[in-house]
């Protein structure tokens, strides 16, 4: 098996996908499994051990309490994301916007739990393939539209609140990857040499696209919170930190009366 945080989870979920629940994983603890189902469950044992990510295994990865489809097309969605959607749910928006959306996870539960108009926009259409078949089994009700960035929306098109999860790994992070990371799109997480170069893009264009009191949320990498504020000065930002106290969202706030209710708390300092 390969080395993994969690093996025995690992191993455990590979077993129920290979033979299901109930009756099957009884007969395999009491050796009356199938030969079929034995042989299932040693593939997928094989594919584990050779470094591909469990959730493109089993097909499939929890968000916000929502299930997601995800294949090799799309990043794995991460427990640390939550908080840009979290952040984005607490200021209550009328009319949304995800650059980068990937697999639709944060899109999806956004406009599911808050009843928000949703755009989500992608340059990979094997991405929005994915976040419209997570859209129609969640229920939820997006605009998709490819195009890199702010390049894909109409003209003078302005929303209240912006989300972004860009890809933020240095040249040097990308040489250091986890291999089942490597297995991931390198398109959605390669940020150029200092990870930097899709926040320098928002910045030149984001003022465009935001009503006046209007939010960015962006998501950043660890020791990113500092320099991505900067790169946004003059206007007014705040670092929001995840349960770690790791600086892990940066919100960028356009002048003007807050178009967006905000009821979030003060956060904890970055480490």
């Amino acid at each position: 098996m390969a080395p993994s945080p969690d093996a025995r989870h690992d191993a455990l979920a590979l077993l129920r996908r290979a033979i299901g629940l109930g009756e099957g994983l009884t007969a395999l603890l009491e050796g009356r499994a199938e030969e079929d189902q034995a042989q299932d469950y040693a593939a997928l044992l094989r594919r584990r051990a050779a470094g591909e990510p469990l959730q493109y295994i089993l097909g499939e990865a929890y968000f916000m309490g929502l299930r997601f489809r995800v294949d090799e097309r799309v990043l794995i969605p991460r427990q640390d994301t939550e908080l840009l959607c979290e952040l984005a749910l607490a200021r209550k928006p009328q009319n949304a916007l995800e650059l980068c959306a990937g697999s639709g996870a944060v899109s999806v539960a956004l406009q599911r739990l808050s009843g928000c108009r949703m755009t989500a926009t992608d340059i990979s259409q094997d991405a929005l393939d994915v976040a419209r078949e997570n859209a129609l089994a969640n229920g939820a009700r997006l605009r998709l539209l490819q195009g890199d960035l702010f390049h894909a929306l109409p003209a003078g098109e302005r929303f209240d609140l912006i989300l972004c999860n860009p890809p933020y790994l240095s040249r040097e992070d990308m040489e250091r990857l986890q291999r089942e990371v490597r297995r991931e799109p390198a398109l959605a997480l390669y940020g150029g040499e200092d990870g930097l170069d899709f926040y320098r893009r928002l910045r030149q264009d984001f003022p465009q696209r935001l009503e006046q009191g209007g939010c960015l949320l962006l998501e950043v990498g660890r020791g990113q919170a500092q320099e991505v504020c900067g790169l946004f000065a003059p206007y007014a930002t705040r670092v929001h930190a995840d349960l770690n106290g790791i600086g892990r969202v940066v919100e960028v706030r356009a002048p003007g009366r807050y178009a967006c209710r905000d009821r979030g708390g003060p956060d904890k300092p970055e480490k």
